[in-house]
């Protein structure tokens, strides 16, 4: 007599217990590997507030030593410049720290709106407020300045960072900014004013694109046309040359040189 085979039913109805039965045990490895994770961070978190409250005068006064802290704080999602109560403000006074730095970014930025229109180089910017604040106030690092803008940014106050060269221009308008106007701003950094004829040999545009990013730029008043310059008008841009910013200018003045 012979043996009945094993029927394709009972072949699928033993894999599906075996898959079944890894899956569980996945499942359980996976929280088992979570509790762990969970665990470590808090471990690392509680060490944190504990090097916090140790050190926590040499992170207020040195912009250095709050840079590294800040890299430590987001390397397990900490964000110890939100403002409000709870440990980080009350410990370390960070979150005011960075709201007054923001509203002084604010000042600094509405006092030259009429020479740059609202653009500045981080430079400038980090200059200006440390000025403002007086050499016996808590210093402050360009680190300091980018954290406090993109507090400001997520606020939706306009404000926002384009790189160029190797820094940053701060944008304080809501000007809508593509990537266009970007590469405008970085070809026009050396010189602090950019032609039509520079943009399109060295970006190997057509004179209706140059054209339209420049125009764009003079509308929003972050460009001024130089219309009697020798051989060709320039587009020179006051968040990028020295010589406007460092002197006073009148709104009249800046008036007189657009078109």
């Amino acid at each position: 007599m012979h043996r009945r085979g094993v029927g394709a039913g009972a072949i699928a109805k033993k894999k599906l217990a075996e898959a079944t039965k890894y899956k569980e045990r996945g499942t359980v490895i996976a929280e088992d590997q979570i509790a762990q994770m969970s665990k470590q961070l808090e471990t690392f978190k509680s060490n944190l507030e504990e090097f916090a409250s140790k050190h926590k005068q040499e992170i207020r006064k040195n912009p250095q030593f709050r840079v590294q802290f800040q890299e430590m704080c987001a390397t397990i999602g900490v964000d110890p410049l939100a403002s409000g109560k709870g440990f980080w403000s009350e410990m370390l006074g960070v979150g005011d720290f960075y709201y007054e730095l923001g509203v002084q970014i604010i000042e600094v930025c509405l006092a030259l709106k009429h020479r740059n229109g609202g653009l500045i180089t981080l430079d400038e910017l980090h200059h200006r407020v440390l000025k403002g604040r007086g050499k016996y106030a808590q210093d402050v690092s360009q680190d300091d300045l980018m954290r406090a803008i993109k507090k400001l940014k997520v606020m939706g106050s306009g404000f926002g960072m384009i790189p160029v060269g190797g820094s940053y221009l701060v944008q304080s308008v809501p000007a809508e900014l593509n990537m266009d106007h970007t590469v405008v701003l970085q070809l026009a950094e050396k010189k602090g004013y950019v032609t039509v004829s520079e943009i399109k040999n060295g970006l190997k545009w057509e004179r209706e694109r140059a054209c339209h990013v420049l125009d764009h730029l003079l509308k929003e008043g972050l460009a001024w046309l130089d219309s009697q310059a020798a051989g060709e008008a320039q587009y020179w841009l006051p968040a990028l040359f020295s010589e406007l910013t460092s002197r006073d200018v009148s709104p009249e003045e800046a008036n007189q040189m657009t078109p």
